[in-house]
């Protein structure tokens, strides 16, 4: 559609137009909008939407010796995450409109401390689209539910994962006791790597903490020959699709994945059931051996193993000899021996971090010659996307890993390569970067002629990681329950910093 208006204007003359762009469910509701918003105050709609967003922006602002840090958290990573992430699960480079379970779980994270209230709506959603073996909806479309199921191997487990967080920062153990319906539909046979229809609710439901327990014990079920979690049809890697596909590959990084759900969760559990968080810390401490004994190279850990038991992320490998996801969590969590952990982090430092370029890479080299078929990532170009580019959520892991570690000038250093102002800093970086400088890309491309090169933007969630990155593990910012902790983590260039933060009627 167009729209056009002539007009003429005698010098000095000014006049306002107000284009009108809606939706209702039928004709009556789209013209009855808009007869109400034609004898509507506009500047008064925008003020409203102003003070809307002031008030989710202001629950938490800070003040650096570095301003491109503090725009970024103060105004467009939260931003981000909320109208794009969350409200639309739209953008230009995605038109989809779908829900993820682990992509708006990891969101709604960010939102824990502003949006509260959110956040719970948004877990107790996501714990309506688990089907009674565990599993669950991979995707799904609103209001209908229609969406896939998959074999993909992470996606039950952030369920835990953002329950235990809000818990933690709210201390609303209410949620826990919440009911909640399980999905019923056709269960995956063995020539299905996924199925796309519309399920419905079951005749079985849980409280939350039974959602939970129930994805934690579908992910202890399936485990291989090294004591390691099954990757299933991907992990956290959708593109790694075809490592375990016969039902026998294994994920290093789920196994750190899992072990933190498993220690995180056990927590939980201890008021409510002492027996079960005794035994989920027992399989934790098993796996944590099991990792040590079959993922550590030498210099850094392996990424996952083969159906047919070949090392995947090993200096053995031709092409993705180191992944860096598995190297951040045996961080995050405290979940590998220290002085492994921190050797594997100085090899992403070392092979991973490529400063001239302004990159934090996924893994290197790229998948292009290797004979072995690790998914569809193997179609993207190397350097692009998740074949050995920056895939800018796992590099924000690496930030978050070296704050775990206590290196503030790294984490701050690597904090600043990723920001998207820094890449537009300069006439020659913005014409290299060549996508939007005030909001988190998805991915950065690395290999020539387009080393530099922003890809997708807007729809990803490194936004959320990455103002939490900042907020909370760069500067120290946690907020428990009633409680606020801080413990910084910043470069020793900077003397000092400042948070204001707005805690229901007051501010400190």
């Amino acid at each position: 559609a167009a729209i056009q208006r002539r007009l003429v204007l005698a010098p000095n003359a000014e006049a306002e137009l107000v284009f009108l762009l809606g939706e209702g469910q039928d004709l009556h509701e789209a013209r009855s909008l808009v007869e109400r918003y034609r004898k509507t105050d506009t500047k008064e709609v925008q003020e409203q939407v102003a003070t809307r967003w002031n008030d989710i922006l202001g629950a938490v602002r800070v003040k650096t010796p570095d301003r491109s840090f503090d725009l970024m958290i103060n105004h467009w990573l939260l931003y981000q995450t909320v109208a794009c992430r969350v409200l639309a699960r739209s953008a230009f480079y995605q038109s989809g409109g779908a829900f993820g379970f682990r992509d708006q779980l990891q969101d709604v994270m960010a939102l824990a401390v502003p949006l509260r209230n959110m956040t719970r709506e948004h877990l107790l959603h996501a714990a309506s689209r688990q089907f009674a073996e565990g599993d669950v909806q991979h995707w799904w479309h609103s209001p209908s539910g229609k969406g896939v199921r998959t074999r993909i191997s992470d996606d039950y487990l952030w369920l835990p994962y953002a329950v235990a967080h809000y818990l933690e920062v709210t201390g609303d153990e209410t949620l826990l006791d919440e009911v909640v319906p399980y999905l019923d539909g056709p269960v995956l046979t063995s020539e299905h790597d996924e199925m796309y229809f519309t399920p419905h609710s079951g005749l079985s439901e849980g409280t939350m903490f039974d959602h939970c327990r129930r994805a934690l014990d579908r992910a202890l079920s399936l485990v291989g020959s090294h004591g390691l979690p099954l990757i299933g049809t991907g992990d956290w890697n959708d593109g790694f699709n075809r490592v375990g596909r016969e039902g026998s590959g294994e994920s290093v990084w789920l196994g750190w994945f899992l072990d933190a759900n498993l220690r995180r969760f056990a927590n939980v559990a201890e008021t409510r059931d002492p027996t079960l968080a005794t035994a989920w810390r027992e399989v934790a401490s098993q796996l944590r051996s099991n990792l040590e004994a079959a993922a550590w190279d030498g210099d850094w850990y392996k990424r996952a193993f083969f159906d047919d038991g070949t090392p995947l992320g090993s200096s053995i490998n031709p092409e993705c000899r180191i992944d860096s996801i598995a190297q951040s969590w045996s961080v995050i969590h405290g979940g590998g021996q220290t002085a492994r952990a921190q050797r594997a982090m100085a090899s992403v430092e070392e092979y991973l971090v490529h400063r001239g370029d302004g990159l934090v890479l996924l893994f290197t080299p790229p998948f292009n010659n290797w004979e072995v078929d690790p998914g569809y990532i193997k179609g993207y170009l190397p350097g692009v996307r998740e074949n050995g580019g920056q895939y800018t959520h796992a590099a924000i892991w690496c930030v978050i890993a070296f704050a775990t570690l206590g290196d503030g000038d790294r984490a701050g250093e690597l904090f600043g390569i990723l920001n998207p102002i820094n890449h537009a800093s300069t006439r020659a970086g913005t014409h290299r970067y060549r996508v939007e400088p005030y909001v988190a890309a998805a991915d950065v491309y690395s290999e020539a002629p387009h080393v530099g090169r922003g890809g997708w933007t807007w729809y990803t969630g490194s936004a959320g990681w990455m103002y939490r990155a900042g907020v909370e593990w760069i500067l120290g910012f946690r907020l428990r329950g009633t409680r606020l902790v801080i413990d910084p983590c910043i470069p020793r260039a900077w003397r000092g910093f400042e948070i204001s933060f707005r805690y229901h009627s007051a501010r400190y």
